[in-house]
C-alpha cells in the first residue's frame, strides 16, 4: 500500500510560501535599570517591583553615587534611578556624570525647590518624590523617561513652576504678544493696578494704567534680597506664616527660617511686622532709607 505522506509523482505541488525569508521580530529586550539609593529596604522594594515586570530588568543597586557611576558604566543601563541625599557622593554630584551615561530620573524623598532645579540644571530626565506616586506611575515613568519624555511628581512640578515665576526675563515672544509688559510692570510684581479710567474710545487705553504700589521695585532693590528672598518677603508682608510659606514655594520649614534670618539682617528688622512695613514702604522714614 503506497504511503499516504509521500506526494504522488503525478500531483501538483503546492506554491511556494510568499513569507519563507520574511523577517522575524526580534525578541523584545528588558529594559536595563540601575537603583541607586542608600537605604537597602528602599533598593530592595524598587527592585522587587521593577524586577516583576516582564519587559523591566535590574542590572544593578548602588548604595551612593560612586557606586552607582561604576554599575552604570560597567552594565550600560538604560534607566538610572537616583536618589539625592546619600554618603560619601551624593546623588546631585554623580549626576552629570550619570548622565552621559544613560538617562537619569531622580527618586527621592527630598522635594526642596533648590534641589529639584538643580537636579535639573544637571541633566535629570524627571523627577520623583516618595510618597506622590503609585507603582504603576513608576513604571510607566521608567518606561517613558528611556523614550526621552519627562515626568514629575506635584513637588517637583511647583519646584519648576516656582522657577519659571522667579525669572526676571523670559524667551523672545513672536511678534505682538507680550506688548504690554511695560504697562503692566504692577501686576507682575504681585500688586493689582488701578486704573485711571480714561475716557470712552481715548486712544491712550491701555497707557493710563497706574501702578498702585506704595513702594516700587526699585525702592526696594536698595535691600538688595535675592529673587527667593524677596518672594519669601512677599509672602510675609501678606500674613502667611512659616508653614504657608513651606508649602506654597515647595520648601522646608527650616529653609524659611534660613531665608527669614537673612530677610531681616538685610531689612534691619527684628520681626515680621517691622520687615513688612519696610518692605511696603509704610514704616516711618521709610522713603529716606532703612533707618
Amino acid at each position: 500500500m503506497p504511503d499516504q505522506t509521500t506526494p504522488h509523482p503525478g500531483a501538483p505541488q503546492p506554491p511556494p510560501n510568499p513569507f519563507a525569508n520574511f523577517p522575524q521580530p526580534a525578541p523584545t529586550s528588558a529594559l536595563r535599570v540601575v537603583v541607586a539609593d542608600d537605604n537597602p529596604v528602599v533598593r530592595a522594594g524598587l527592585t522587587a517591583l521593577l524586577s516583576g515586570r516582564a519587559d523591566i530588568t535590574v542590572v544593578a543597586e548602588a548604595a551612593d553615587g560612586r557606586e552607582a557611576y561604576e554599575a552604570a558604566h560597567f552594565h550600560r543601563p538604560d534607566v538610572v534611578l537616583l536618589d539625592v541625599r546619600m554618603p560619601g557622593v551624593d546623588g546631585i554630584s554623580a549626576l552629570p556624570y550619570l548622565v552621559r551615561i544613560a538617562p537619569v530620573v531622580m527618586l527621592t524623598y527630598s522635594s526642596e525647590s533648590e534641589i529639584v532645579q538643580e537636579a535639573l540644571r544637571r541633566g535629570a530626565g524627571g523627577y520623583l518624590v516618595h510618597g506622590e506616586f503609585t507603582a504603576d506611575e513608576l513604571v510607566a515613568a521608567v518606561r517613558d523617561i528611556r523614550q526621552g519624555r519627562a515626568h514629575f511628581t506635584p513637588s517637583a512640578a511647583g519646584a519648576l513652576l516656582a522657577q519659571l515665576r522667579q525669572e526676571r526675563t523670559g524667551p523672545y515672544l513672536p511678534e505682538g504678544l507680550g506688548s504690554y509688559d511695560s504697562q503692566l510692570g504692577a501686576a507682575a510684581n504681585g500688586t493689582m493696578p488701578s486704573v485711571a479710567h480714561p475716557q470712552p474710545n481715548s486712544p491712550h487705553g491701555l497707557s493710563q494704567l497706574q501702578p498702585s504700589v506704595r513702594q516700587s521695585p526699585s525702592d526696594r532693590s536698595r535691600f538688595q534680597l535675592s529673587a527667593r528672598e524677596a518672594e519669601i518677603m512677599d509672602h510675609i508682608a501678606s500674613g502667611m506664616t512659616n508653614q504657608q510659606i513651606a508649602a506654597t514655594c515647595f520648601i522646608s520649614e527650616k529653609t524659611v527660617k534660613n531665608h527669614i534670618n537673612r530677610i531681616f539682617a538685610k531689612l534691619h528688622s527684628t520681626s515680621r511686622s517691622e520687615a513688612a512695613a519696610k518692605w511696603l514702604g509704610t514704616a516711618p522714614g521709610s522713603a529716606r532709607g532703612l533707618g
